[in-house]
């Protein structure tokens, strides 16, 4: 998968930075990913034996191709909570705006409540109910609220539940109905068939999430380190389709997605099909993504009616939230490899903010911890380098003396090692063995939703976007270099040479990073500067 390759890359990154401290392992290149990992961004096949839905042409009806009542006018029907406003339509019952209360459009004190989902063209209308053969189901098909609706409908503490109905030409009644919860931004679906006239109607019907591409104005769409798009998961991994390849063909899935949607890099929207849905159909159109969730072929016998019940999130990407709804949604939450050390950090980070009621201080805070935890490992790890320095001269001698016989010259050193009682690889374990926690921190505060529009202080107005002066950057890699001129180092003057280009190379890449990752690795760096400083201090 791409995030995979995305992952390996920003250890490979964390690995070289460790590397220029360690005495003994030459900085390394980013590993190339496996080819099976490239592959399984391809489409799950369907089972052996299953029918077999082709990916519809997304050819959206224009608003007039469905016969509509000479007296139909649109309808808008708007759902408020706490947490959002949604606008929905009567035509095809679909969902057309999303204004999320909790989130502003930006930092400024007079910011307005951001629109995830602006009312625009009908093709970008969401929900949409289609069908095939017996079963179709035009996507603008003019539906009614049930009697006695509002047109305006306040979730407060009980679920709320709007449903609209309509009937095709071919006698289908389809009855759509959202239920609401309180305090959730997760929104169920049901959607309810009946056959009302005298023969059979067989097809299949679908349910899609349409996602305006570029809609959130690019929040997050220029971050190479998050991805932007299509996300399914199948219970073990997440599948993500690259656009461009959705250009040349659909993705098909079959039943074993657990759900699918689109995710940027705040925000998403996901939907489970609850055993709904036989296939999922994964496809661009004009400006827009369509996750369709195609049921089995069903047979409706005249007077039978059939179900079709669907779980969806749409709101922000936080772990809490989605982890609260079920279904698995919280893996939309990608932590990476590391995830098992990634959420109990969030969820530290949090309880810090909690006291603090400041994000930045609270990754201060956060990063001191781990520094402190740490400490012993880091301890060992320094005066094991210090101690291995002071060998050198007699480890060059025995280079020297026997270099031309490299057997002899590893025997010659192991023993000297033992006599000694030096351990080769003491400078290096100790530090190897905190990147995963500090890669876990690394993918925690690249993409946490709570750092978007946090302030910190002075210059800093919003720890999620980079440092508009590129103050801390800067800092950050004047401390990097500090750090590796104190560490004790065996390299030759030419690995020395290169290993000085490091924090140079991490500056550029921290640049545009945002402000709250720079100020965990600012204060790392500062904090193991003092430690060095400590170490260098105490008597031989």
């Amino acid at each position: 998968m791409e995030n995979n390759n995305r992952t390996i890359l920003a250890i490979a990154l964390i690995v070289l930075l460790w590397s220029g401290y360690s005495m003994f392992f030459a900085p390394q290149p980013p590993p190339a990913p496996p080819a099976s990992e490239t592959a399984s961004t391809t489409a799950a096949e369907p089972a052996a034996g299953s029918e077999i839905f082709p990916a519809a042409r997304l050819e959206e009806p224009l608003q007039g191709s469905t016969p509509l009542p000479a007296d139909y006018r649109e309808r808008l029907i708007s759902v408020s909570s706490d947490l959002y406003r949604l606008e929905f339509s009567t035509t095809g019952a679909t969902l057309r705006s999303v204004e999320l209360k909790q989130y502003r459009a930006s930092n400024g004190k007079n910011a307005e409540a951001f629109m995830y989902k602006e009312l625009g063209e009908f093709k970008f209308a969401s929900y949409k109910t289609s069908g095939s053969e017996g079963l179709a189901i035009p996507t603008d098909l003019p539906y009614q609220m049930v009697a006695g609706a509002d047109s305006s409908i306040l979730v407060g503490d009980e679920k709320k539940v709007v449903t609209f109905t309509a009937t095709t030409a071919s006698g289908l009644t389809v009855n759509k109905s959202y239920i609401f919860y309180p305090d959730s931004y997760q929104i169920d679906v049901q959607l309810q068939l009946a056959n009302t006239s005298d023969q059979a109607l067989r097809g299949a019907v679908n349910l899609a999430l349409v996602s305006e591409l570029g809609n959130v104005k690019g929040e997050g769409m220029q971050d190479m380190y998050t991805f932007l798009g299509p996300l399914s998961f199948d219970g073990e991994e997440l599948l993500e389709d690259d656009l461009d390849d959705l250009e040349k063909s659909a993705k098909i899935y079959n039943d074993s997605i657990i759900w699918s949607g689109f995710v940027e890099k705040y925000f998403l929207n996901i939907l489970a099909p609850q055993d709904s849905a036989k296939q999922v159909q994964v496809q661009k159109g004009e400006g827009f993504v369509e996750n369709r969730f195609v049921s089995p072929f069903i047979n409706l016998e005249a007077g039978q009616q059939q179900s079709f019940d669907y779980v969806s999130f749409i709101g922000p990407k936080d772990f809490d939230l989605l982890q609260g709804v079920g279904y698995s949604f919280e893996r939309a939450k990608d932590f990476g490899f590391f995830r098992f050390l990634a959420k109990p950090l969030l969820h530290v980070l949090k309880f810090f903010y909690g006291f603090l009621g400041n994000y930045g201080f609270a990754i201060i805070l956060l990063t001191v911890c781990i520094k402190l935890i740490f400490w012993p490992l880091t301890q060992k790890s320094y005066k094991s380098m210090k101690g291995m320095q002071k060998l050198q001269p007699e480890m060059q001698k025995m280079r020297e003396k026997y270099g031309h016989d490299k057997q002899r010259l590893n025997q010659e050193m192991m023993s000297f090692y033992k006599d000694n009682k030096v351990n080769p690889l003491g400078g290096c374990l100790p530090m190897l063995i905190q990147i995963p926690v500090f890669f876990a921190l690394y993918q925690v505060l690249l993409g946490a939703i709570e750092l978007r529009h946090a302030p910190f202080m002075l210059w800093i107005t919003d720890l999620s976007m980079k440092d508009p002066y590129y103050v801390t950057p800067l800092i950050m890699g004047v401390t990097m270099f500090l750090q590796q001129k104190m560490t004790p180092t065996n390299m030759d003057p030419t690995q020395a040479k290169i290993m000085l280009m490091m924090p140079v190379v991490f500056t550029f890449l921290f640049l545009n990073f945002p402000a709250g990752l720079v100020i965990y690795w600012l204060v790392n760096n500062l904090l193991t500067i003092l430690q060095q400083y400590l170490i260098k201090r105490q008597p031989d």
